[in-house]
């Protein structure tokens, strides 16, 4: 790659969530939702797509906006599109498939390209042309996921497991798929639960979001599930029957992971929504986290993923990383925002996941200019807001996984701050392993700090210099602001 990849993996000013990875040619497309940053509410702004080379996930082109509210003939209150899927026809032409909020109707735009200005086609819908969603009595659909089989068979996979969205005076029945014709709008079969909507502890449910995935003799069902803890899975031989639940593959806030509890997150929690693609041989898992400590502004993040012989995926933890593919390297600048972890002080012995330090921006929600091309990574100076982490207490942690330190001896943070320190630890919650006093000022000010990596990596389970984490902590009064930091 010509730079590194970082998360969240598109540029600090950018909000997409939902994000469905699709590689159409030798490129990889990120269709999501689109929040605005300070919004009041979920996805206010238009359909936009990035996308990147196969061979440079470090690079990311803004596709423009690629379908607006105001297209849907029938939405005339510019209602929000939630989240949507895109999936390449029998025909070649490119299909959106989308929610309208507010309503119970999967909506469906054509285009030619991959990225380009879609048009709306029509509303899914029964043989008598009614559609699906208008009559009572039809189940409640929501976010749809879409498969075009090897044997071009078309599956439509949406539902809901949220009971308030029964609001809306349809049933509650979980994920349940549709087949669809040729035409991508006609339904053709009786719809069929796959996952419930009840909930045990022993087999979480579903609770919206469906990405499916055809991958050698499985399909796999990635999910939100009703426990808000991370994205789920199921697997079946069969694409319409017999999805068996078989754990969580990612949570932003690491929960599940290696037996962490709720009460132990490692970062903000909200909702989750995501998939699976495979680039070069490597598959990677996508989601998103929420920043400015609102569930409104979420990023997309990524990370890669590793299925066994016998199909099931291991969870994997959240990084500053992602696709990177291996750690960043122990020297040079770094913005602050590329965070996995962000932890308040615990009280109680319980970390209260909303007293916490959060991402934010310095400016209004950022609108790319149409029509241009922007070549750009977490690192690129624009005319844009700059993003930094803020409401940084005394107690709080912020984590970064994972540096290559073996030639790394020196710290230095470019804060705004109150009176304190800020520590180095081995770990979250670790030992100190260096400390200073920080610079005080209301103007951005550096604070450089020695220390041996050697320690850090002693803390670690496999204690390799070459994967260290690195862990901030602040002890002081007031609160602190962090822009940069850089290793050397």
């Amino acid at each position: 790659m010509k730079k590194q990849a970082y998360n969240p993996y598109l540029p600090a000013w950018e909000y997409i969530p939902d994000g469905e990875p699709k590689v159409f040619g030798d490129r990889l497309y990120i269709f999501g939702s689109h929040d605005r940053f300070d919004g009041e509410g979920y996805c206010e702004n238009d359909y936009v797509s990035w996308s990147a080379s196969t061979d440079d996930l470090s690079n990311w082109r803004y596709e423009g906006t690629i379908f607006r509210k105001d297209q849907t003939p029938w939405n005339t209150k510019n209602e929000p599109y939630y989240a949507p899927d895109v999936i390449q026809g029998i025909d070649g032409k490119f299909y959106l498939y989308y929610f309208v909020a507010n309503s119970s109707i999967i909506s469906v735009a054509v285009c030619d390209t991959p990225a380009g200005k879609y048009e709306y086609l029509g509303d899914v819908h029964m043989p008598d042309g009614h559609t699906y969603g208008s009559k009572p009595e039809e189940w409640f659909t929501f976010d749809p996921g879409v498969l075009v089989d090897d044997d071009n068979r078309i599956w439509l996979y949406t539902g809901s497991g949220q009971d308030s969205n029964g609001q809306y005076g349809h049933k509650i029945k979980g994920c349940f798929v549709l087949e669809l014709a040729h035409d991508m709008l006609t339904i053709i079969s009786e719809p069929k639960v796959l996952l419930p909507a009840n909930w045990t502890r022993k087999e979480p449910n579903f609770f919206e979001g469906a990405s499916i995935r055809h991958i050698g003799e499985w399909y796999y069902l990635v999910y939100p599930a009703t426990d808000l803890t991370g994205l789920n899975y199921a697997m079946s031989k069969y694409p319409d029957r017999d999805f068996v639940h078989k754990g969580r593959i990612h949570c932003t806030s690491d929960i599940g992971f290696d037996g962490r509890k709720l009460t132990d997150c490692t970062y903000p929690i909200g909702n989750n929504h995501g998939g699976l693609v495979c680039v070069n041989g490597q598959w990677y898992i996508f989601d998103h986290r929420m920043t400015n400590g609102s569930q409104w502004n979420r990023q997309g993040v990524a990370e890669p993923v590793w299925i066994k012989d016998d199909g099931t995926i291991e969870m994997v933890e959240s990084t500053s990383c992602g696709l990177n593919n291996g750690p960043l390297r122990g020297q040079g600048k770094y913005p602050a925002y590329i965070c996995c972890n962000l932890v308040g002080r615990k009280i109680f012995g319980l970390r209260n996941p909303t007293k916490c330090p959060k991402v934010t921006q310095s400016g209004k929600d950022y609108n790319p200019q149409e029509n241009t091309v922007y070549e750009v990574t977490a690192d690129t100076e624009l005319d844009a807001p700059y993003s930094y982490v803020s409401d940084i207490t005394n107690g709080c942690q912020i984590g970064y996984k994972y540096f290559d330190m073996a030639n790394t001896t020196r710290l230095k943070i470019e804060t705004r701050s109150a009176k304190g320190k800020i520590q180095i630890l081995d770990q979250l919650d670790g030992k100190v392993i260096a400390e200073k006093a920080l610079k005080e000022g209301k103007e951005w000010t550096e604070t450089e700090l020695l220390f041996e990596p050697d320690r850090i990596a002693a803390g670690q389970i496999d204690g390799d210099i070459k994967k260290c984490p690195l862990f901030l902590r602040y002890i002081g009064s007031g609160s602190v602001e962090m822009l940069s930091f850089t290793l050397s």
